[in-house]
């Protein structure tokens, strides 16, 4: 496990596409809304749904088409477990692009678990991203405290990630740092993704913080 309270600076040009604009897609684009860091928001519903919404978030995040979503730099995807299969499908390779995996295999009303068949539910996203380098993160904070900010209650408030790709996790650790979290690296998927997944995981809903 290792921290990165000393980001590298990510690229400005770097493009962000947010697919699912529920709970924790609205918190994602808000976040980046807040620091002035434009997005590209997406649902199943189309990009004319969204107009009240991006207005509200404000003037950094515009609405578009999963498609728009999906052929950014960085692609969040935030979508409710069940829907996945469909969200995604249909999609271009992604050649190398992030694809940040927010998901849990848990959902309302029941919030009864999916049966994995012993797999993450990272190993079953990326088989859904061809070509993505992904990460898991931005799962084990309710949309409350990844919408709010991270500096609230003092220090900054820590956020955990996982991935097999070293590049890309820094890239990614640069972003968390501009939106004022603390980041964690966790390792690898296979390491770090269970510890963070929920139902299961054992840093899941903790609020943490990291003070000087």
């Amino acid at each position: 496990m290792t921290t990165e309270n000393t980001p590298q600076p990510i690229d400005r040009q770097s493009s962000i596409g947010i697919i699912g604009a529920g709970n924790i897609g609205r918190a994602i684009a808000e976040a980046l809304a807040r620091n002035g860091i434009a997005a590209t928001l997406s649902n199943s519903r189309g990009p004319e749904s969204l107009r009240e919404l991006v207005a509200a978030i404000g003037p950094t995040i515009k609405a578009g088409t999963r498609e728009e979503a999906a052929a950014k730099d960085i692609v969040f995807v935030a979508v409710n477990w069940s829907k996945l299969p469909v969200a995604l499908s249909g999609l271009p390779d992604f050649e190398g692009r992030i694809v940040i995996d927010t998901n849990n295999p848990i959902e309302a009303p029941l919030f009864k678990p999916f049966d994995l068949g012993g797999r993450t539910s990272s190993q079953i996203v990326a088989g859904m991203v061809p070509g993505a380098r992904l990460i898991k993160a931005f799962n084990h904070l309710s949309a409350t405290l990844l919408s709010s900010d991270p500096a609230r209650e003092g220090g900054k408030r820590v956020l955990f990630y996982a991935g097999d790709d070293a590049a890309a996790k820094a890239e990614l650790a640069a972003l968390i740092g501009r939106l004022g979290f603390f980041g964690i690296d966790l390792g690898t998927l296979a390491v770090g993704a269970p510890l963070i997944e929920f139902p299961g995981g054992p840093l899941p809903a903790l609020n943490l913080g990291k003070f000087d």
